[in-house]
């Protein structure tokens, strides 16, 4: 089979497998970005919270009736669905009412919380902007399942890119694309919230990290460019720490290149690229005037502004992040799982000293944003799911040496017009 034959197998094992649960994946960050998306459609306040209240429901119910079936003592009862969807209703749109009559009608989401919490999800439009036509297409169910299944394929293909570009054996970039959909990164992504689109353009990022590394500098530039522009429609906090990152790990390439008096334009190229991509970042979000730090570290500490503010937020924010940490290394060394393959991911990126200190530095954005929200009850690890991107790409370089090391190309042009080969 040919190699781009290959990966459509992979995307399309995966895709079926999702159909096991089309439903029961959203989290309630969920409603607030749907809303969003059918509000940009065009839909009304109370439109858009009638189609979002029934899939979150949806979703709910379906979860409750699938874990009845399972329950050693209330497996024999009836089916909880409409209990289940009526109840959650019910409680959905009391909150929504009582705040539409107290005037909270502003923006594109639906009120599900405060108005100063909800204006954390106005300034990222990107998730929305994405989910429009696949809703407007498949219905609100199928059209944020397909969205989903897209924005994670994607992110697999762009795996199997980046190591081909590296010039990977077959083998391995077909591994590496699979590792994306069978570790967190892909169970992540295929939730109806912004992390799918955030792994997915911080590949395309670290492709384009790739691609300037191996002389097409233009084209990788622009690539790292678009990616980081992208992310600040989606999550301006990710462009914000990919291109701080981008910018060190190139500046740092440079110098050792430098010392060895080898030139190395494209890390150049990518550290201004990434110096560009923050400065952008800073000044184009307070133009726009985005909640700033200290408003999320309040939301942080009062639980989503239910409580008062805070008079001396740094320093509480200092002590819960020691002691997150704290915690957060006793479960890794219960279950060293991830510790593990973050250990064999580095040890691989390590092996391309220069592209893989751009594939630490994009995966230290996970890092950096499980450090912004040091709250260990958040789902599944959710937030330090960029990390993940270091075993998808390294494992597979450390591989190479058991399957014979690098691909040689026969000549760069070739290699550059058949990337997918």
């Amino acid at each position: 089979m040919r190699p781009r034959a290959w990966v459509l197998v992979l995307a399309g094992v995966f895709a079926l497998l999702q159909l096991a649960n089309v439903t029961g994946r959203d989290t309630p960050d969920t409603k607030n970005y749907l809303s969003y998306a059918l509000s940009l459609r065009g839909e009304s306040k109370r439109e858009a919270a009638a189609a979002t209240i029934d899939y979150a429901c949806a979703g709910k119910a379906a979860i409750a009736a699938r874990n009845q079936t399972v329950d050693v003592v209330r497996f024999h009862r009836p089916d909880p669905t409409e209990r289940v969807m009526a109840e959650c209703r019910a409680a959905e749109w009391r909150n929504v009412q009582a705040r539409l009559r107290a005037g909270q009608t502003g923006g594109h989401t639906v009120p599900f919380m405060s108005e100063r919490f909800m204006r954390i999800f106005e300034a990222r439009p990107g998730y929305p902007v994405f989910l429009v036509p696949f809703v407007t297409m498949f219905g609100v169910t199928w059209g944020v399942w397909a969205a989903s299944v897209v924005v994670t394929v994607a992110g697999g293909v762009l795996a199997f890119l980046v190591l081909r570009t590296l010039r990977a054996p077959l083998p391995l970039a077909l591994t590496g694309q699979a590792l994306f959909y069978v570790l967190p990164c892909g169970t992540t992504a295929m939730r109806p919230m912004t992390e799918g689109l955030l792994l997915t353009l911080t590949l395309a990022a670290v492709w384009g990290c790739a691609l300037a590394l191996d002389g097409r500098v233009r084209v990788g530039v622009w690539l790292v460019g678009g990616s980081l522009a992208a992310l600040f429609t989606v999550k301006h906090s990710q462009a914000l720490f990919l291109g701080a990152c981008l910018a060190v790990a190139g500046a740092a390439v440079a110098v050792h290149r430098r010392r060895r008096s080898a030139a190395c334009p494209g890390a150049v190229a990518v550290a201004v690229s990434g110096c560009c991509g923050v400065l952008g970042t800073l000044l184009l979000a307070r133009a726009l005037h985005y909640p700033s730090e200290s408003e999320s570290l309040q939301d942080l500490l009062t639980a989503h502004f239910a409580r008062p503010d805070r008079s001396r937020p740094w320093p509480e924010f200092l002590h819960l992040q020691a002691d997150f940490w704290v915690e957060w290394l006793r479960r890794q060394a219960w279950e060293p799982l991830f510790a593990a393959l973050l250990a064999a991911g580095g040890w691989g990126a390590l092996r391309r000293r220069a592209f893989g200190a751009f594939l630490l530095a994009a995966a230290f954005t996970g890092i950096l944003t499980q450090a912004g929200h040091p709250d260990i009850n958040i789902w599944g690890g959710r937030l330090i799911v960029l990390a993940w991107l270091l075993p998808v790409l390294g494992v597979p370089l450390l591989l190479e040496p058991a399957v014979g090391g690098r691909v040689p190309l026969p000549s760069q042009d070739s290699g550059r017009a058949h990337s997918m080969r």
